[in-house]
């Protein structure tokens, strides 16, 4: 197990990796720069891909376009809507809510303290960070399932619970690395460490010895005796 100044130096390394992979450290969300779109389209994405959720706003956003007209609008509709996300009933009633008290108790803006963006309805860490580091420029970890399996594997953390993840990460990496760190964490999981059938091969840090080339060490070790 690395030392925690040790786990420091390889976090800067993963982000200079990684940041030279993908100079664009862009949302897989595809919200135009729209505070309260990105508040939907996250919490839209809960067991749901983000491809999804982008094909379903275009029709949401085209049909309820602010946080006023969402709050109004019949709540069947944005279930039918909403559908092909899952759990679209707790989801609809989710985006309804909030959308209503952004409206009338934060005069139309989205929050931008952890402690505020937790009363709306729905919204956990993952999504309050999501908006903080992308609307309002804050540190902020988005522990999703790909930082926390990408994190894990490269040896930067020894947990699932994604606050952990998060607090640890908040301590190795830099305050103005974290939200752009998590995006690149969403490419290079999808392009190359895969959850499933990871592109060992293809991976720039093969030479650190992840965690799933330990295990299939110890596996091949083991059927050997």
């Amino acid at each position: 197990m690395l030392t925690t100044e040790e786990k420091r130096l390889r976090a800067a390394e993963v982000v200079r990796a990684l940041e030279e992979k993908y100079p664009e450290a862009t949302c897989a969300l595809k919200y135009e720069g729209d505070p309260w779109k990105l508040l939907v389209m996250g919490r839209l994405s809960a067991q749901c891909t983000d491809a999804r959720v982008n094909v379903v706003c275009e029709t949401l956003f085209e049909r309820f376009p602010d946080a006023r007209a969402m709050a109004d609008a019949p709540i069947g509709e944005i279930e039918r809507l909403v559908y092909s996300c899952g759990v679209y009933k707790v989801k609809a009633q989710n985006i309804k809510e909030f959308s209503r008290m952004i409206a009338e108790e934060f005069d139309g803006r989205v929050p931008d303290t952890m402690e505020a963006l937790l009363t709306l309805p729905g919204v956990g860490r993952k999504i309050a960070n999501l908006i903080l580091g992308d609307i309002y420029g804050k540190p902020a970890v988005v522990a999703d399932t790909h930082c926390i399996r990408i994190s894990n594997r490269l040896g930067l953390c020894e947990s699932k619970v994604p606050e952990k993840v998060e607090r640890t990460l908040s301590e190795l990496v830099a305050p103005e690395k974290q939200s752009d760190l998590c995006h690149r964490f969403v490419w290079f999981g999808r392009e190359v460490c895969d959850a499933k059938k990871p592109r060992c091969e293809e991976c720039p840090f093969r030479h650190y010895g992840c965690v799933i080339e330990r295990k299939e060490k110890s596996h091949a070790e083991k059927t050997a005796r």
